[in-house]
């Protein structure tokens, strides 16, 4: 599957970006999604993932700022960011998981990873 993601830019600290990441081909329904961020000089890390059956799991710092969804109709997954902090401010890219069961979530090991789309937070 191929991942091609969007939506980033510069905002300032406390505004709200949605990314979004379109997959290719027919299977979307079957992948956990997830979205992965690097900042610069850090490794990359988790920062939200939802499963085919919709279960989300969220990095403790973006809990209650940040929510994951999917439109399988639309083989689209998004990241709403709200109260945006200058320390989120990163590459983000989207990420999928080849997976039979509708619990599986993914939180590392992606099968398929996309382009980054860079965030930029500015205080």
């Amino acid at each position: 599957v191929q991942l091609q993601a969007s939506g980033g830019g510069l905002v300032q600290a406390g505004g709200s970006l949605r990314l979004s990441c379109a997959a290719s081909g027919s299977t979307f329904s079957t992948y956990a999604m997830a979205w992965f961020r690097q900042a610069p000089g850090k490794e990359r890390e988790f920062v939200a993932t939802i499963s085919r059956g919709g279960s989300t799991t969220y990095t403790d710092s973006v809990k209650g700022r940040f929510t994951i969804s999917r439109d399988n109709a639309k083989n689209t997954v998004y990241l709403q960011m709200n109260s945006l902090k200058p320390e989120d401010t990163a590459v983000y890219y989207c990420a999928a998981r080849s997976t039979v069961r509708s619990t599986v979530v993914l939180t590392n090991y992606p099968d398929y990873w996309g382009q980054g789309t860079l965030v930029t937070v500015s205080s």
